[in-house]
């Protein structure tokens, strides 16, 4: 049975053949829904209620800071104390298409951690050309557990990450003939700090790149991390189920 750590599954994309997603997920033990906004949230909330293999996170985007007033702080905050969530997330920094407001990147990001902190939840880190800035952050803020998403540092960067006591997620990238750093960051990670991932509907995997992405693809990653371990697949398996459920 797999494990997908981050998937997209209530955004409009695959949403409107939600049903189909679900049934096509009978190989996963266990998936966490990522919401970016309240309908998407309240979507997710309504497929755990159905489905106990769901647990839910909910964050403010890097990428959105601009738009997020102390309103949608607030908003964040109820949702968080009320444990309506089981993660927060994801969040972090984007510093890929536009550094004109690093600056409100970094408030914001500050805050959803201290939010955490209190609520006494996991988070899921969006970390892209920001490396600095984030570990930075996390070393002065985050006193709750990580995980980094979508992990596409160096292995200096990643251990780095480990250094926090942090969890380690992969996604299809992993399987792709032009990996850069994920295949030696998979054999240097220790097995029980690795998670897999989709992110669906993006970055699907070897051998359907190109499709869109779906949470049942995500043994095409965990296959790789075996590959890569030299270790039987149920094994790894086993061990990133017991990696996530960690977090909770």
């Amino acid at each position: 049975m797999y494990t997908d750590s981050h998937a997209h599954i209530t955004c409009d994309d695959l949403y409107t053949r939600i049903d189909e997603v679900i049934q096509n997920m009978h190989t996963l033990s266990h998936c966490m829904i990522m919401c970016t906004n309240i309908e998407e949230l309240k979507r997710a909330l309504k497929l755990k209620e159905k489905d106990s293999r769901f647990k839910v996170a909910f964050g403010w985007f890097p990428g959105d800071a601009k738009e997020i007033d102390a309103s949608k702080l607030e908003q964040l905050k109820n949702i968080a104390y009320s444990h309506q969530i089981d993660c927060l997330g994801e969040i972090g920094l984007d510093y890929y298409w536009d550094t004109s407001f690093n600056d409100l990147q970094k408030e914001l990001f500050i805050h959803q951690i201290e939010i955490a902190n209190t609520a006494h939840l996991p988070i899921s880190i969006h970390m892209r050309e920001s490396t600095k800035d984030c570990l930075d952050i996390l070393r002065q803020y985050a006193k709750t557990k990580i995980i980094f998403h979508c992990f596409s540092g160096t292995k200096e960067t990643m251990k780095e990450c480990l250094k926090m006591d942090s969890l380690i997620s992969f996604a299809g990238p992993l399987t792709f003939k032009n990996a850069r750093h994920a295949p030696e960051c998979v054999q240097a990670c220790p097995l029980d700090r690795l998670l897999t991932e989709t992110d669906s509907p993006y970055l699907t995997p070897v051998p359907h790149r190109g499709k869109q992405n779906e949470p049942m693809y995500v043994k095409y990653v965990a296959q790789k991390v075996a590959e890569l371990k030299g270790l039987p697949e149920e094994e790894v398996c086993t061990q990133i189920e017991k990696n996530f459920l960690s977090l909770f």
